[in-house]
């Protein structure tokens, strides 16, 4: 299917449950938890883009591997 034949496609979808106040509400949540998946990918694919990061990510996991790292309480993170 084109781009234009699922924008069409989405908005008949759209058009039968717009009435509905119920409907609509469970669709644009659906939505946001597409839209909120989407961006954490691109955020990954982005971080993971970074040749910079990656030597920090890999960095880190041979530090973890050799037990080289102190441990942190969550509450003591923002402090």
């Amino acid at each position: 299917m084109t781009t234009t034949q699922l924008n069409a496609e989405l908005f008949r979808e759209l058009n039968i449950i717009v009435t509905d106040d119920g409907l609509m509400q469970k669709a644009i949540k659906a939505l946001r938890r597409i839209t909120a998946e989407k961006k954490a990918e691109d955020e990954t694919n982005y971080i993971l883009s970074s040749p910079a990061m990656i030597e920090i990510l890999e960095k880190g996991d041979e530090e973890i591997k050799k037990g080289e790292f102190e441990t942190t309480k969550v509450e003591n993170l923002w402090n």
